[in-house]
């Protein structure tokens, strides 16, 4: 690669700048961002500290990063759910290629659109599916198109979210409110919707889905809870959503236990104990975890029928000690079992011993998700250098998971009706 591919950066949170930005400091001959827009100033400053992006070039707004003639090869759209698609086709107004973070969109039509304006201006559209960069998922996948377990016939693939991720995101935080955003199954779970349509090699024909939101209610809220976490709640000590103990005790997530990024960054920049105590008294990471405005679920569970009579079931769960993903798919021959958090693949070919496949990279290094945030910038900024045209989750596959997330949303909605994808 003679040049890097350079980036603007639409929206500079956790995923634009902290997910993806990151891989310019260990590939700096691949990747360079120019370019940037947040509406907080304090992302603007960590852009030009961080990156060495100018200060004429860091935006407050996306409006004005747009408005400028174009400024980088690409645009990393990395706005709220619902400002994806408008940016997206600003961008490709201008002549960028367009790196998205999931979901496109709740609304079918406007993912249609996106899909549309891509195919009439040429240029490249890959939506942020991170799973499938992932050696754990692309191993799968190589094992399945090779025939080791014969026919495919089921998957049964789990997300644990875990607790403290649920009340950080999905009832304290930006994806708490689906009016706001997006549906619990699109937002979060649209990497597993991709995921399944990837590993089935099928088209999806039908879902059936069930879920709530059963937890994370007023009518749940023990005696003595507080509206916030540290104006007296009597109810601290046995709470595991206590907001003290997830942003500054917990030593998994906590500043106590070094954490700087997320998601203690999501609530301040270069988190200490002191402010991050200021934000908890003031903000919405502070709030009882009983007393919020949300309205995802906090489970669902889909039921999927691909072509070729190819059997699949998807569980999302708040209620889980730690964040990962859990896979067993069976064959006619064999069957396979994975844990994302170990890093490994147990292939059992029926009548012979089990094989064991460590997916580990030397020293346990890992960007996010698993390694697939740096797959998919690395993938990407390679497909756009050689002159590519397609990527591995471009928009016309991005719009199949979306269209199998909303109809799911949709029999979740009407009590778990049977929906034929054709007919939605």
């Amino acid at each position: 690669m003679s040049q890097p591919v350079t980036f603007a950066i639409c929206g500079c949170g956790a995923r634009g700048l902290e997910a993806y930005a990151p891989y310019q400091e260990r590939h700096p001959d691949e990747m360079k961002v120019v370019a940037g827009a947040d509406i907080r100033p304090e992302r603007l400053a960590m852009l030009r500290e961080r990156y060495g992006v100018p200060p004429e070039r860091c935006f407050a707004s996306g409006a004005e990063l747009l408005a400028q003639p174009r400024l980088a090869d690409v645009m990393i759209v990395a706005t709220q759910d619902r400002q994806h698609v408008s940016d997206a086709l600003a961008a490709l107004d201008k002549g960028y290629h367009v790196l998205l973070e999931k979901p496109i969109s709740p609304n079918l039509e406007e993912c249609r659109a996106l899909q549309k304006k891509a195919h009439e201006t040429g240029k490249v559209v890959v939506v942020c599916h991170v799973l499938r960069y992932t050696r754990f998922y692309s191993v799968l996948e190589e094992l399945l198109r090779q025939g080791e377990i014969g026919k495919l016939e089921t998957i049964d693939a789990i997300e644990h979210v875990a607790y403290w991720h649920q009340a950080h995101s999905f009832v304290r935080g930006n994806w708490r409110n689906d009016l706001e955003t997006s549906p619990m199954i699109l937002q979060k779970s649209c990497h597993d919707m991709d995921i399944l349509r990837w590993l089935a090699g099928e088209p999806c024909l039908k879902v059936q889905s069930f879920g709530a939101l059963d937890y994370f209610t007023a009518e749940n809220a023990p005696d003595g809870a507080a509206l916030r976490c540290l104006d007296g709640c009597k109810c601290k000590d046995d709470c595991p959503y206590d907001a003290e103990k997830i942003y500054i005790t917990d030593p998994r997530t906590g500043v106590h236990g070094g954490g700087k990024g997320w998601p203690c960054g999501v609530l301040v920049s270069d988190p200490t104990e002191e402010k991050l105590r200021e934000a908890l008294r003031t903000g919405p990471y502070g709030r009882c975890v009983f007393h919020c405005d949300n309205n995802v679920v906090d489970h669902q569970t889909v039921n999927l029928e691909f072509a070729s009579h190819i059997h699949a079931t998807f569980t999302m769960t708040a209620f889980t000690q730690s964040c990962h993903r859990t896979i067993k798919v069976t064959g006619t021959l064999g069957e396979i079992e994975g844990d994302m958090a170990e890093n490994t693949l147990h292939l059992r070919r029926f009548g012979r011993p089990e094989r064991i496949i460590d997916l580990r990279e030397e020293g346990g290094q890992y960007s996010g998700h698993g390694g697939g945030d740096f797959g998919l910038i690395s993938s990407f900024c390679k497909l756009i250098a050689d002159g590519g045209s397609r990527g591995l989750t471009d928009v016309d596959a991005s719009v199949e998971s979306h269209v199998m997330a909303l109809a799911a949303e949709a029999s979740r909605l009407v009590g778990g009706k049977t929906i034929t994808l054709a007919d939605f």
